[in-house]
């Protein structure tokens, strides 16, 4: 155990020793979000009864910036540790492809939730939104931060450059993210968009993370618990075969 303990370790460390960087500007960033977004949109939308626009909108902030960040984390250490070169005193390493796979992931869930709770408690300054139901948020955040952890280790091992790697984030986990029903309900979308989303697994990530708020959700916090367990396990399963087979790490 005391392999995956040690690089775990050593990953957590990668992004704290910057965490003006990995966590201070991603909570800014959304702090601009909930002053911009609940500061026009206040007093003209209401998605859930009783629950005003930017406590609304805070959950969604939470889990985007948690998403965001648990990928940029496994993704950025694996590209930046091909491209420098050191990469290979890790391959020289007995550690199992299990082992990478639980350091790498374990330390973007803990970084997307870090990253998450400064948040969560930047927006209380603006409104508290209730919780109903901590258990929720708490299984949405890790398996969301887990998946996307694993999706970013795919991401790192697949691109051999920054380029590939900002193409990746940018035409794919972008626009899954703010297509997901962070800034507004579903239900308010036209019939053929509303579908649209129903195949976006971020949605479900997002809107079962919200019921853990308020009790309310778009659609079953059951269904939204069973579509993103199941993509998290095939995300991971996907993951360690390319780490078992080495793919474009031992070539």
């Amino acid at each position: 155990m005391t392999g995956w303990q040690t690089l775990l370790y050593k990953e957590v460390l990668r992004f704290w020793k910057v965490a003006f960087q990995t966590i201070a500007a991603p909570v800014l960033t959304a702090l601009l979000y909930l002053m911009i977004f609940g500061h026009v949109l206040e007093d003209h939308v209401q998605v859930f009864n009783g629950v005003n626009y930017t406590a609304f909108l805070i959950p969604g902030l939470v889990m985007m910036s948690v998403l965001q960040n648990s990928f940029a984390n496994s993704s950025s250490s694996l590209i930046q540790s091909k491209i420098m070169g050191n990469l290979v005193f890790l391959l020289l390493t007995p550690l199992s492809h299990r082992a990478w796979f639980v350091a790498y992931v374990g330390s973007s869930v803990v970084r997307g939730l870090v990253v998450g709770a400064g948040v969560l408690m930047a927006g209380a300054l603006f409104a508290w939104p209730q919780l109903k139901h901590p258990l929720w948020v708490l299984g949405f955040a890790v398996l969301g931060a887990g998946m996307l952890g694993a999706l970013g280790l795919i991401a790192g091992l697949w691109a051999e450059k920054f380029d590939q790697l900002a193409a990746f984030q940018n035409f794919v986990i972008m626009p899954m993210t703010f297509l997901s029903g962070v800034f507004y309900s579903i239900h308010s979308l036209p019939p053929f968009w509303q579908t649209v989303s129903h195949l976006n697994p971020f949605f479900y990530m997002i809107d079962g993370f919200r019921y853990g708020f308020f009790g309310q959700s778009d659609t079953s916090p059951w269904l939204s618990l069973g579509i993103v367990g199941a993509a998290f396990v095939g995300v991971s399963a996907l993951a360690l075969h390319l780490l078992r087979t080495g793919y474009k790490i031992r070539q």
